[in-house]
């Protein structure tokens, strides 16, 4: 008997116990089927399915998560209306890029670039441009 120690049946477990007896748990859906999605050689399993649940984004390391960052950086401003909307954007990246460089941050060493204001200003109005 589950839960017993020397004769003694805690209330949960007698619960148990007697709903079994009475038949409660007989043809349960699912009964001695696997449990769907579960890749049984991954022991991630769980984690994974809740990220993917509620469209978690895997967190990286920060100098990885900049450097991604900096890569998307011009899709990221695309639907920006203003122009210093943009700048403020890019400041805030190149900010925090050069604070990573100050201090010690996580993840591997790596060095990130900043970005440059201008260009992606200009790639952000060929973008906006009528004959694109």
């Amino acid at each position: 008997m589950v839960g017993a120690v020397s004769g003694y049946e805690s209330w949960v477990d007698r619960q148990i116990r007697e709903a079994r007896e009475r038949g409660e748990f007989d043809n349960l859906p699912g009964a001695g089927k696997p449990i769907p999605n579960v890749k049984r050689r991954d022991e991630n399993w769980w984690v994974k399915g809740l990220m993917e649940r509620e469209d978690l984004k895997p967190l990286l390391p920060t100098t990885l998560s900049l450097r991604k960052e900096a890569e998307d950086i011009v899709d990221r401003v695309a639907g920006e209306r203003s122009e210093e909307a943009v700048r403020e954007i890019v400041a805030d990246l190149n900010e925090r890029i050069l604070d990573s460089r100050r201090r010690r941050v996580d993840g591997p060493s790596i060095w990130v670039h900043t970005v440059s204001v201008d260009r992606v200003v200009q790639q952000w109005r060929e973008r906006r441009s009528p004959g694109r």
